[in-house]
């Protein structure tokens, strides 16, 4: 165990992890961040030719400008810029090691990580909802042929590839994969595509589905995956394809099972927020904050980084506030 206390100590190293800890250097705190992957771990594991929807401004944190080549973003941009700053305010963030375990100690918590373990007086929980994948729940699920993550197309050429879904990430490698010479049949459980596909995008699948370059079975679903075919349930019966990757664009959950083990209350209907104190984002452990999309439970798409950026400074101000009554 380290022996140094921290001020703050945070979970999670995407954007808001890396805006929570920007606020604690200006404050002049003493601050850890603690990422189990790589810098922006989410974001890098966007597909590759990913265009936000957000403009870069709604996407800057700690008031460094973002210049993008484009009015939005790619992913190379934002990973790009995260990494300049994070490099520029020399941001003390330790990679690849995932927390494990807290526990509250005399006056501060005890923070185990995989490969240290820690002390300090306050943490944030910026975890963000990007490491469990909704899963299928279906026969052959566990073959490598399937993914719920799409990074880039070509490897997918002259290929069989079912996709998922039909919200923006499932959009993208159907599109994606199709212009890169994959066979694509497009499995939605919906009457339509969605209406949160980004808005320069969604008229191409839909015209691509209706020209019929692109297959797409709506109101259905997968119920077998073997190594060269897939079942599928329709509204007109069964049906198998041919088959060799699967896209499984199903969405992702919060890791509420990592806030409920620290104590933190989360409400008891569908949405699962986490309890929160006004305006200071405190949980209901005195201390632990929460911050970024992981305040939505399993409301993902309330929370983003341009709305979420607040919950940085509304943090580390009370986190000065209760150092300040202290001394």
């Amino acid at each position: 165990m380290t022996n140094d206390v921290y001020d703050v100590l945070i979970i999670g190293g995407g954007p808001i992890g890396l805006a929570c800890g920007l606020e604690a250097k200006k404050a002049k705190l003493s601050y850890v961040i603690l990422e189990k992957g790589c810098l922006v771990n989410s974001l890098y594991h966007y597909p590759a030719n990913m265009t936000f929807f957000s403009t870069s401004e709604r996407l800057e944190i700690g008031n460094v400008p973002f210049v993008s080549n484009n009015a939005k973003p790619t992913r190379a941009e934002a990973l790009e810029y995260y990494r300049r700053v994070t490099t520029s305010f020399e941001l003390n963030i330790r990679l690849f090691e995932k927390v494990t375990g807290v526990e509250r100690q005399n006056g501060w918590f005890a923070v185990t990580s995989i490969k240290e373990q820690y002390k300090a007086r306050h943490i944030i929980i910026a975890t963000g909802f990007f490491d469990i994948p909704y899963k299928l729940k279906v026969p052959g699920e566990e073959l490598a042929k399937v993914t719920h993550y799409y990074q880039d197309p070509h490897f997918y050429a002259f290929q069989d590839v079912v996709v998922v879904g039909a919200q923006n990430s499932a959009v993208d490698a159907a599109l994606e994969t199709w212009r890169k010479g994959a066979r694509v049949t497009m499995i939605i459980r919906q009457e339509e595509v969605g209406k949160r596909v980004k808005y320069w995008v969604r008229p191409d699948i839909i015209n691509r589905i209706k020209e019929g370059s692109i297959k797409a079975y709506f109101s259905s679903s997968i119920t077998a995956i073997r190594e060269r075919e897939v079942d599928i349930a329709t509204p007109d019966g069964p049906i198998t394809l041919p088959n060799d990757w699967i896209i499984a664009m199903t969405g992702y959950e919060p890791n509420l099972a990592f806030l409920e083990s620290v104590g933190v209350e989360l409400s008891l209907d569908e949405s699962r927020r986490p309890i929160l104190h006004g305006k200071t984002q405190e949980s209901s452990v005195s201390g632990i904050y929460l911050a970024g999309v992981i305040c939505g439970g399993m409301d993902t798409h309330s929370l983003f980084i341009e709305n979420s950026r607040i919950h940085a400074k509304r943090i580390i101000s009370d986190v000065k506030r209760r150092r300040n009554e202290v001394k």
